[in-house]
C-alpha cells in the first residue's frame, strides 16, 4: 500500500530568499483570506525557529503558534513584528486591474463666507 506523508512547507524553506518567495506567492494566492496569510507566515516562522522568533519579538512561543495558525487572527502589528524579526518586508506595487482605478474628482473651491 502507498504511504503518503503530509506536506509541510516549513521543511523546504531553508533560506530567507525561499521564505520571501513563498510568502509572496501565498499573499498572491490568498486574495482576502487573512487566515491563509497568517498560516503561511506561521510556516515560515516554524522553518526559522519559533523559539528564536519568540526571543526576537518578545512574544511567547504559544502566542506565536496561536496567532500564526489557520485559526489565528493576528494583529497587523504582530505580522509586522514577526516579519521584521524574520528579515522580511512588504513591497507594494500597483495591482494589475481589469479597469484602472480613477482618481477621485476634486471638490469645487469654496468661496469665503460673506462674499
Amino acid at each position: 500500500m502507498l504511504e503518503l506523508k503530509k506536506w509541510d512547507s516549513a521543511e523546504y524553506l531553508q533560506t530567507k530568499e525561499d521564505m520571501a518567495l513563498y510568502f509572496d506567492a501565498c499573499i498572491e494566492e490568498a486574495g482576502d483570506d487573512i487566515a491563509f496569510i497568517a498560516k503561511a507566515l506561521g510556516n515560515i516562522a516554524r522553518a526559522y525557529g519559533m523559539t528564536q522568533l519568540a526571543n526576537q519579538t518578545g512574544m511567547g512561543r504559544e502566542s506565536l503558534y496561536k496567532a500564526l495558525s489557520a485559526d489565528g487572527n493576528p494583529s497587523f502589528a504582530t505580522i509586522l513584528k514577526v516579519m521584521r524579526a524574520l528579515g522580511l518586508k512588504f513591497q507594494v506595487e500597483v495591482a494589475r486591474a481589469e479597469t484602472p482605478a480613477q482618481p477621485r474628482p476634486s471638490a469645487p473651491a469654496r468661496r469665503p463666507a460673506g462674499r
